[in-house]
């Protein structure tokens, strides 16, 4: 099975599709061009389309709803979870400003004090 992403007119990511690998192939060759055509069919021809990979093995990041589509980078990026966390150009992930603790507890960020806080 391959996975869609439909993009709105800023990239956003406003819903993920199932699509049959049959409905994606020329040839019996996976293509994704195949599968936004097919898309396009359901959907309509002015609405956009990408592939995304539920393994990751393609734009970084499985396409979620929320999530922006870097043309740049062909990479999905998740929402920004707080304001001081910083993209991570390799795995374009969101990273914290401070590692997270590795003694064992669980934490929660605090934004307001830009730190791990220990949950009780």
């Amino acid at each position: 099975m391959a996975h869609f992403a439909q993009l709105d007119e800023n990239n956003l990511v406003t819903q993920v599709i199932v699509v049959s690998n049959n409905d994606c192939q020329l040839n019996g060759v996976e293509i994704e061009e195949v599968g936004v055509i097919f898309c396009k069919t359901l959907f309509g021809t002015d609405t956009k389309w990408k592939q995304t990979s539920y393994n990751g093995n393609m734009r970084k990041n499985y396409a979620g709803i929320g999530f922006t589509y870097d043309a740049g980078r062909d990479a999905y990026i998740p929402p920004k979870p707080y304001a001081s966390w910083v993209l991570n150009e390799n795995t374009c992930q969101w990273d914290a400003p401070v590692a997270y603790p590795d003694d064992g507890q669980i934490y929660r960020w605090d934004e307001d004090t830009v730190n791990w806080v220990v949950v009780s």
